[in-house]
């Protein structure tokens, strides 16, 4: 889950908590960590076709840029295949990672209960300095010596659940460019939005191979999975 604004913490919090045994479905997309095994690094994001994660003009009232609601759509909508992947995707997490831009952005919907609401997963804010306030006894743990420490720290509090990497944009291209990511979740949604942050600029001049892990169509959203190869 990767659109980084209030309507994510919206989704993730209808997702997060006590769920019945996994679906066939979530199983065929590429399976979820629900517990007893090694956790996942996951950065996950809803995307248009033309590759932007927000629209244009982000801003502290619309943290997704003009238009870019449209890209969390599918979260909300009616077929079952979309919420079966969401709730199976968010009750296997741990722990999340977010940028500072993001939390800015963010915690005055999220308030001291972060992005899952109830659930009260912790989340790792990386950030050259803490700010001067947060919320009382939130969730919040700032990060100041880069982007190891921020996963070696949410690996440690997510035990054997995954950590998910939120963004923005540029905290997921650092993960991904620096080798820390297992798995890329794509959410790509039928829309050209034409402007707007684009996900994957500036990665680097090497090539980053990835497999396909899963891949489940609805109306809504092509939803893809890939493993990033060693």
């Amino acid at each position: 889950m990767t659109v980084r604004d209030q309507d994510y913490a919206l989704w993730l919090r209808k997702a997060s908590g006590p769920r019945e045994e996994r679906s066939k479905l979530v199983v065929e997309f590429g399976g979820t960590n629900g517990g007893g095994g090694m956790g996942k690094v996951i950065f996950d994001m809803s995307m248009s076709l033309d590759g932007f994660v927000t629209g244009p003009n982000v801003r502290p009232e619309a943290p997704n840029g003009d238009g870019g609601l449209r890209l969390v759509e599918w979260a909300f909508g009616e077929d079952d295949r979309d919420r079966e992947l969401l709730e199976g995707s968010s009750s296997s997490l741990g722990a999340l990672i977010a940028g500072r831009r993001t939390y800015d952005l963010s915690v005055p919907w999220w308030k001291a209960n972060g992005p899952t609401g109830a659930a009260q997963l912790p989340v790792f804010v990386l950030t050259h300095k803490a700010p001067a306030e947060a919320p009382e006894g939130g969730v919040y743990t700032f990060v100041t010596d880069g982007i190891e420490s921020a996963l070696e720290k949410a690996k440690a509090a997510a035990g054997d659940k995954d950590v998910a990497v939120m963004g923005g944009a540029d905290t997921g291209r650092q993960f991904i460019e620096a080798g820390l990511v297992d798995e890329i979740s794509v959410h790509l949604v039928p829309v050209l939005f034409g402007s707007g942050t684009r996900m994957f600029d500036h990665l680097g001049g090497e090539h980053i191979q990835l497999e396909t892990a899963g891949v489940i169509e609805t109306t809504a959203a092509t939803h893809l999975r890939y493993r990033v190869r060693r």
